[in-house]
């Protein structure tokens, strides 16, 4: 029996080639509308302790988790916001390793990110929502893989991470029994 990469509880992204229908688009853009209630759920209730714990060995803490969410979107957010006003803008990449050990991370209520998190996705959700086609298929540049990504690709890419990292603790939460 193979065992599963913990890294990855849902697989890899797969990205679109061809431009997404409406009908898909409001689809992803609903996992990213509810991802913080989702995100609120499955910590709540939780311990500073089990907060603590990483979802694998290695692995990032829940905490970090939770604090990771928002810094990730709201940088997505922000290339959304450079490809529809900028032609083909090449985005800064971050080292979001490094930002895991920020001081922040470990000294930030879980509650101020989660409510970041709600803020950002409204926001978000109401730019995406007012986009046409033509804009869904404006671009940026990820000047480290080299690759120029839609922001149909990108809605998919975001709608999967926020699905990635809550399999992350939905399986820590049902691996160390906490409860459910």
């Amino acid at each position: 029996m193979e065992t599963p990469d913990l890294r990855y509880p849902i697989g890899h992204p797969v990205l679109p080639d061809e431009t997404l229908d409406r009908g898909a688009r409001t689809a992803y853009m609903a996992q990213i509308a509810t991802l913080p209630d989702q995100v609120r759920a499955a910590v709540a209730g939780l311990t500073p302790e089990q907060l603590d714990t990483p979802y694998r060995p290695g692995g990032w803490t829940m905490r970090q988790l939770i604090h990771h969410l928002p810094d990730s979107h709201l940088n997505a957010y922000t290339r959304f916001r450079l490809a529809l006003t900028e032609d083909n803008p090449t985005i800064k990449p971050y080292d979001e390793a490094a930002w895991a050990e920020l001081p922040d991370t470990a000294s930030t209520p879980p509650a101020v990110s989660l409510a970041l998190l709600e803020a950002l996705h409204i926001r978000w959700i109401k730019l995406l929502r007012g986009l046409d086609d033509a804009q869904w298929q404006r671009t940026f540049l990820h000047p480290e893989t080299k690759r120029t990504f839609t922001l149909d690709q990108a809605l998919v890419l975001y709608a999967w991470h926020g699905r990635h990292h809550l399999a992350h603790m939905a399986h820590l939460v049902q691996r160390e029994g906490w409860r459910r």
